[in-house]
């Protein structure tokens, strides 16, 4: 009988929002631009919220629905989102009209959730200018140099884990290898902590990472929450770190501290320069877990990522393995004992080229969004149409995957083709519609950070190995359904050899 009651409560629940939900105007509707259909409660992208279809595929699928339209709507759940398709316009909005639109959608409190509500993607307006600002430092020219040492040992160490495999075990699973390698260079980067992650499994640091990254079922509703109700969030105490999660970052960062205070040691690396910032601004001991996080968490998976869909396609396409072989041999002639430099990786066009390419066609987030602060009048969306004003509160989406898939900005957009990004088309990385990192003041501020963290592991791996594809690889690619990040259907399975001396 309770059962029955309870299921019969929560019918009648969901029958009053469905009622809410067709009382509410349609804005896109009574404006008259075109716009995505929606489902009650679980809005236009009801595909990917029920595993039907990719994020990224959904979010392309409404991109094209308009091809003539600048902008098209969508419900976000519930709530109206404009998903901005024009280059132009999404520049002016996130350049040139950056006050009107500074912040991501509130989906964080630091009150409900003190480490997840202050790192720099949740935080807003004056408080995010100034954490911002005090994190800059860490990404700097000369604090990139100094981590590219650690960055490199990491990277020698799994290139020469895949190049000694026995021969009936050199089909590996990349993803593997490449979330514990982005795992390693976070802990000595950010923490002066040696990881071999290879060699120790199943080390704590590792296990908590994903942990926290793997955000499907229960972490997607945990977001649902925080983002639609954030006061039931409050009064249920609803967090998207758990308090094992969150108590071994706040002990980690707070020992570190101890350490260096009493030792006198002094690290060019993140818990350093958040440090020194710690005296001179209001920064709390959360403040610093709370970025140390965002550090985490924004390269974590983004990083493996791209490793992972470049090593696919540079096994798919041996002609492009073959060119990167022959630039990295001729930079390590050029190098004392192998070591490359910072300068010398830098120099490298073709393997620019490939990362840069990989980051078009896999962009591991496939949207990321805007909130107006101030009422903004944004231009017809189709000739004859009426501009439409955005009031404050209201959202956008800037479609990252869809947008750089579209034959207006790249030419045979669904073929892997680094020479785009070579000589004059080397300015494709500069235009509005290639946004991996995204775009203006709140573009990702861990982007040289990324790049080299790949761009290291790649030279050394190809300087070591050879990749190629085996029977467990999916050609053509083919993308998992579940989850909010970008990956593959079946995984990133590859024969890796080693090469000749």
């Amino acid at each position: 009988m309770d059962q029955l009651l309870v299921t019969l409560s929560i019918l009648l629940v969901l029958l009053a929002v469905y009622r809410l939900f067709k009382a509410t105007r349609n804005p896109f509707e009574a404006h008259g631009l075109p716009y995505k259909s929606s489902v009650p409660l679980l809005g236009s992208t009801w595909e990917w919220i029920l595993g039907r279809k990719c994020l990224a595929t959904v979010v392309q699928e409404i991109y094209n629905m308009a091809p003539d339209a600048k902008y098209v709507g969508l419900y976000n759940r519930m709530t109206p989102v404009l998903m901005i398709r024009d280059q132009r316009l999404i520049k002016s909005i996130a350049i040139t009209n950056f006050d009107h639109f500074r912040n991501h959608r509130n989906f964080g409190d630091q009150q409900v959730d003190p480490i997840f509500g202050s790192n720099l993607l949740a935080l807003r307006d004056n408080r995010w200018k100034e954490v911002r600002s005090s994190f800059t430092p860490v990404f700097s020219s000369s604090k990139m140099r100094s981590m590219f040492r650690l960055m490199s040992e990491t990277a020698v160490n799994v290139a020469r884990y895949l190049s000694t495999l026995p021969a009936n075990e050199n089909v590996v699973e990349m993803k593997d290898i490449f979330t514990r390698y982005a795992n390693d260079v976070f802990a000595t980067c950010a923490f002066g902590i040696a990881i071999d992650s290879l060699a120790d499994r199943n080390n704590r640091f590792y296990k908590l990472g994903r942990e926290v990254l793997d955000i499907h079922s229960v972490g997607i509703l945990k977001l649902a929450v925080l983002w639609l109700l954030p006061g039931l969030a409050k009064k249920f105490g609803i967090t998207l770190l758990s308090d094992k999660t969150t108590g071994f970052f706040k002990n980690l960062v707070s020992e570190n501290i101890r350490t260096r205070e009493e030792k006198g040691i002094v690290r060019p690396d993140f818990i350093q320069l958040m440090t020194e910032s710690k005296k001179s601004r209001d920064m709390s001991v959360d403040d610093i877990t709370a970025q140390a996080f965002s550090f985490f968490f924004g390269g974590f998976e983004t990083t493996s990522g791209l490793l992972c869909f470049a090593v696919h396609e540079v096994a798919a396409n041996q002609e492009i393995q073959r060119r990167l072989h022959a630039e990295i041999d001729a930079a390590l002639a050029d190098c004392q004992h192998d070591e490359i430099t910072l300068e010398r990786l830098d120099s490298l066009e073709y393997l620019d080229a490939v990362i840069n390419e990989t980051l078009r066609m896999y962009p591991v987030i496939p949207f990321t969004d805007r909130e107006c602060s101030i009422p903004f009048e944004l231009p017809a969306t189709l000739p004859g149409a009426e501009p439409y004003v955005m009031e404050r509160g209201s959202h956008l989406w800037f479609p990252i995957y869809a947008i750089q898939r579209d034959p207006r900005y790249f030419e045979k957009p669904d073929c892997f083709e680094p020479d785009r990004f070579l000589d004059k088309g080397s300015n494709l990385a500069n235009n509005g519609a290639y946004l991996p990192f995204g775009i203006g003041p709140r573009n990702c501020i861990g982007k040289r950070f990324t790049l080299i963290e790949a761009k290291v592991a790649l030279f050394h791996i190809l300087a070591r190995c050879r990749l190629q594809v085996c029977s467990k690889t999916t050609v053509p690619m083919e993308l998992k359904t579940r989850g909010v990040f970008l990956t593959a259907k079946n995984g990133f399975w590859l024969r890796v050899d080693p090469r000749a001396a």
